[in-house]
């Protein structure tokens, strides 16, 4: 028998018949339903957060914070590499504007620093913030000019 979509056939033992709750005495899930007698559960509409205690000071409001988390302060830097620069034309100059531009940078950024990741060909003059060794080198070594922006 060859494995057709008219003859697939889910494995044995994964589908579930529905748990039909509120179905009379009979059926082991009448009366309370399976939500037991009284209180918050039983109640219909009732939703108890993730870590509510019953009111008990809650775990994550019960221990010390510790220590300093410095996100809120960092630079955003954005990351180009040399091998993205392929894009442009033969003497061009490359600053934030064109990087935007072509896509190469997004967003809300601090500063943008060029990484030395592939080769360059292009004689390109470019001014960013901060710039790898590797990335200046291959920048001059094609004959174009390194800028950093105060």
């Amino acid at each position: 028998m060859s494995l057709r979509l008219h003859n697939l056939k889910t494995a044995k033992g994964s589908k579930h018949r529905r748990k039909r709750v509120g179905c009379g005495e009979s059926s082991g899930h009448g009366k309370t339903s399976g939500r037991g007698h009284k209180g918050q559960k039983a109640r219909s509409g009732s939703a108890i957060r993730p870590g509510f205690e019953g009111g008990q000071m809650p775990l994550h409001r019960r221990l010390p914070k510790k220590g300093f988390n410095n996100t809120q302060f960092q630079d955003t830097i954005a990351t180009v590499n040399v091998r993205d620069l392929i894009r442009f034309e033969d003497g061009a100059t490359v600053n934030e504007q064109t990087l935007r531009e072509c896509g190469l940078v997004r967003g809300e950024i601090d500063a943008i620093k060029l990484l030395g990741n592939g080769d360059l060909t292009l004689k390109l003059n470019i001014e960013v913030d901060k710039i790898s060794a590797s990335a200046k080198e291959k920048v001059e070594k094609a004959g174009g000019t390194v800028t950093l922006k105060a």
